[in-house]
């Protein structure tokens, strides 16, 4: 959400006391996850609601409680049927109307981050306002980094329960069982890269007592298997390194409330010959579909060392000349 947000002012009439509670959810986790699905920030007072943030955002939001409030009118309303509602309300194409992307400033118990660039502004307001979005670019462009910062900012505001940071460990082939040492040890290489990021915007201190509760967790992949993940905010990281079946069953272990980052760099796949990549197909098959957006990174939103923007480069322009060899050589 911007410095200076706009604000809409909604009434939701008739009044009923019985039918704001059920709109609200206890303890208001239905606005939560209304704000949680648009970016925007709801405050109310009886029947009198203000909602702030950009102005395609506030005008769906609007949209989106004046219809639910209807539905109170016949049903009790839970987070599952709030979660499908928002579904079914059409309220990407507003959203998608909106003249440019507005900034999106994200608060952290350290500080605000800002993203740096329209792509990485385009990426955060992806994140905001659909439930699984692919964030494809070079190593430095702030996808995972960016991910975790909303991650932690939708914990502190209450709109979801869990943050679930996941990486397929490919380079011990998933086979974690053949490595020495307890789970811990076993992953904690692969997972360092998130870890990092927790660490920068909560604290060592609190992220290890979230860990504890249970409240964070940072997984390989092949823990993902068979569960369901409800009002969770989840991480899928260097996802180049999935299989097709993999991400198959990681986008579908999806609950309700939930909101899905998957995060990786096309061109740094490390799984064997002829396998292909489950971010590619991925991308490609779910292209189209309601409530999946897809934003791509270039080597102009590095923001590590100003080398690594030039090294991106350099081994850019080696591949695509590969590929160019090959494709004069296969026409001879």
């Amino acid at each position: 959400m911007s410095d200076h947000p706009e604000s809409l002012d909604l009434v939701l009439e008739p009044e009923d006391n019985e039918r704001l509670r059920n709109v609200c959810g206890q303890l208001d986790e239905h606005l939560r996850q209304v704000e949680s699905r648009l970016g925007i920030e709801i405050n109310n007072r009886g029947n009198s609601f203000r909602l702030l943030g950009e102005p395609g955002a506030i005008e769906a939001g609007a949209e989106v409680l004046q219809g639910l409030y209807r539905a109170t009118a016949d049903e009790t309303l839970s987070p599952a049927r709030v979660h499908l509602f928002l579904q079914e309300s059409g309220v990407e194409a507003l959203l998608d109307s909106a003249p440019e992307v507005p900034e999106s400033v994200i608060k952290t118990r350290r500080g605000l981050v800002r993203p740096r660039g329209p792509n990485q502004a385009q990426y955060v307001h992806k994140v905001l306002t659909h439930d699984i979005n692919f964030g494809v670019g070079p190593a430095g462009t702030g996808k995972t980094y960016l991910a975790v910062a909303c991650a932690v900012d939708a914990l502190e505001r209450d709109q979801i329960r869990r943050i679930l940071l996941v990486r397929p460990a490919v380079e011990a082939g998933e086979r974690l069982g053949f490595l020495p040492g307890d789970l811990s040890q076993k992953i904690d290489p692969y997972l360092r890269p998130l870890y990092d990021a927790l660490y920068e915007m909560l604290g060592f201190e609190r992220v290890h007592k979230l860990i504890e509760r249970n409240v964070i967790e940072v997984a390989p992949l092949a823990y993902m298997r068979g569960r369901t993940l409800n009002e969770a905010f989840i991480i899928l990281d260097e996802a180049q390194n999935t299989t097709v079946p993999q991400m198959k069953m990681f986008l579908t272990r999806m609950g309700a409330g939930s909101k899905i980052v998957v995060s990786g760099d096309s061109t740094q796949v490390d799984l064997p010959h002829n396998t292909r990549s489950g971010l590619s197909d991925a991308i490609q098959r779910l292209e189209g579909v309601k409530g999946v957006a897809k934003v791509k990174l270039t080597g102009a939103d590095i923001v590590r060392h100003e080398l690594v923007q030039r090294i991106v480069d350099a081994y850019e322009r080696e591949t695509n000349g590969a590929k160019v060899k090959r494709t004069q050589q296969g026409r001879l």
